[in-house]
């Protein structure tokens, strides 16, 4: 069943109006970076942003364990009877960057940069920096960077393209990706000439929890970025061993589980992404935008890792429950998925229309569970902004959810209600809206 929830924003609007004012009373200064220090040696940007949002078809409390992973079997149970509709939610984040730079001379540079992100007043990601680093640049030899920062893959998918066309969360948090690198090391070169375009390439590793020394993890992602004129295409490839199997691209990098007492119990596993986006700026008003997204796991046997009556287990996926294979019990399947994406923005003044598609596919894989492999979804939105000052601005937006079939979410999602609220176990198509405010520094 599916509901009119347009009307019933307006019961939000008093919560998003306090907020909102915050944001304004915040945006008084100026939206430019703020410099400080000598000689401008520090600067200080970053972001605010609230939203209230009522959507159709949800249900909270249908999991009859709704704390548990996605990939255990005993976290596909529902509560009977339990009723589904109409409800509310918001959320604030706020992530400031805080960069230092400091001229070495003979053309070196060196910078740092720090970066948190605080969501509804709590660390977004409990335990990780999003950015926490420092790096050496030369213009002729490009930079070389060190510590904790996020993944191109993560990163650029959810900003500039998923934001600019209300998807980011569903296309650039999904998928067999990971978003938080805590020990890396990064050089991106300088700008080469290519084809009356400038070319940039670069290289990110990461060993993540080096305590494993058996299943030892390992992160290589290779980016690249061509821009000609008003095209812009970003590619890139991220594989990764032995760190936790997810389908969450946000998430942060370390070890098969937090535990290393774990690691000799463990069955190794890795999973990887193939990515290319594009931006095309048609025109002074319209600017068109696209990517595909091929997602590999290895899969990853489910094993008890602290027996008893409350027995704890490893991060599996892909599990054939009570199957076996090749005298492995409860073993992990590869699978691979494709995703798209496609998004429009159009200019008027101080208005910015926008329209996102993500398509999460079906999975390829030989498990003879149902894992939600013969499932995917349809997501598309719609969104209005006003810039009120430069820097900040109010939006409204809506959203539809269109679900292959009713079972388990599509591999590509890390839970079964993720990004809509809207439980594929329950029900095929659910639909929102909301209003935020943005205030950006």
């Amino acid at each position: 069943m599916t509901h009119p929830i347009l009307p019933n924003i307006a019961r939000q609007s008093a919560r998003f109006r306090s907020i909102a004012l915050a944001i304004v009373l915040f945006s008084g200064a100026s939206s430019y970076a703020i410099d400080f220090g000598p000689e401008g040696m520090f600067s200080l940007t970053g972001f605010a942003k609230s939203e209230v949002r009522r959507g159709s078809n949800n249900c909270n409390e249908c999991q009859l364990y709704p704390l548990e992973n996605k990939q255990r079997i005993w976290a596909d149970d529902l509560v009977v009877g339990k009723p589904y509709g109409t409800s509310n939610s918001d959320v604030t984040l706020f992530q400031p960057w805080l960069g230092v730079k400091y001229d070495l001379g003979q053309g070196y540079k060196f910078n740092g940069l720090v970066s948190q992100r605080w969501r509804d007043g709590k660390h977004d990601i409990p335990g990780f920096w999003y950015e926490k680093n420092i790096a050496i640049s030369h213009d002729d030899y490009g930079s070389l960077r060190v510590g904790a920062m996020t993944t191109r893959t993560w990163s650029i998918a959810d900003y500039p393209y998923g934001t600019n066309i209300g998807v980011a969360s569903v296309w650039g948090s999904s998928g067999a990706g990971y978003g938080l690198l805590t020990k890396a090391v990064r050089y991106t070169s300088r700008k080469f000439d290519v084809a009356q375009g400038d070319l940039v390439v670069e290289a990110s590793y990461d060993q993540g929890n080096r305590d494993f020394k058996i299943n030892k993890p390992k992160f290589l992602e290779l980016y690249a970025q061509y821009y000609k004129g008003d095209l812009v295409i970003d590619a890139m490839f991220q594989d990764t061993r032995n760190g936790n199997p997810q389908a969450w691209s946000q998430g942060p990098f370390t070890s098969l589980t937090p535990n290393v007492a774990d690691d000799p119990k463990l069955g190794g596993s890795g999973q990887s992404i193939a990515m290319v986006m594009g931006r095309y700026q048609l025109d002074s008003r319209i600017e068109l935008s696209g990517g595909i997204r091929i997602n590999r796991w290895s899969g990853a046997y489910a094993v008890i890792t602290v027996p008893g009556a409350q027995a704890q287990w490893n991060n599996m996926f892909n599990v054939d429950w009570n199957g076996q294979l090749n005298g492995v019990p409860n073993p992990g399947y590869a699978a691979r998925t494709v995703d798209t994406m496609l998004g429009a923005r159009y200019r008027m003044g101080q208005w910015t229309a926008h329209t996102g598609l993500t398509y999460l596919g079906k999975a390829n894989t030989s498990n003879p569970s149902e894992r939600g492999q013969s499932n995917a979804a349809l997501i598309n939105t719609l969104g209005l902004g006003y810039e009120v000052r430069q820097g900040f601005q109010v939006y409204g937006f809506v959203g539809i959810v269109n679900y292959a079939r009713i079972g388990l979410a599509p591999m590509s999602m890390p839970s079964n209600t993720a990004f809509t609220d809207v439980d594929s176990r329950v029900t095929r198509t659910g639909n929102w809206a909301g209003l935020g405010a943005v205030y950006v520094f």
